[in-house]
């Protein structure tokens, strides 16, 4: 009954570790699987070595391969601060003009109020950052309603 019990415990622990990853960004879990190899290599490697089998231990380090080439080639990506990992993302030149507005929001000039609200609240939702979006695309697409509906916005 006692190991029931704590195989429930495992597999709560081992689901609530499963949310965690749910809004993970993919480079955060490949560093972390590649932190879980090598730890499991070394692990091994430690194991292999204390029962004798020291031969078999060089096999264990070979797991820590991929994280020290990283770490010698200096390739690992650092994501800019707030960018979530997404492409490097072109800087705004002062004001947004009212035709990149326009394209922005996908709509033509002379739209009215309402067509821009609308443009607005569907761009959002794919591209608000509490959703998984980008916080630049999230700024233009507020830029560009601003831009054409002015002090006007409700």
């Amino acid at each position: 009954m006692l190991w029931l019990i704590l195989g429930g415990l495992v597999l709560v622990a081992f689901l609530g570790g499963l949310r965690s990853f749910e809004k993970a960004q993919v480079a955060t879990i490949k560093s972390f699987a590649a932190w879980l190899a090598a730890l499991g290599g070394l692990s091994l490697a430690v194991l292999l070595f204390l029962s004798g089998r020291g031969s078999l231990a060089l096999s264990g380090f070979l797991l820590l391969g991929p994280l020290l080439w990283e770490y010698v080639r200096g390739t690992r990506p650092t994501p800019a601060p707030g960018s979530r990992g997404d492409a490097p993302r072109p800087r705004a030149q002062g004001a947004m003009t009212r035709e990149e507005a326009w394209q922005v929001l996908g709509l033509t000039p002379g739209a009215d109020a309402e067509a821009i609200r609308a443009a607005h609240r569907r761009l959002m939702r794919g591209a608000h950052p509490d959703g998984g979006g980008s916080d630049w695309l999230a700024a233009r697409v507020n830029q560009a309603r601003d831009v054409l509906l002015g002090g006007n916005r409700k």
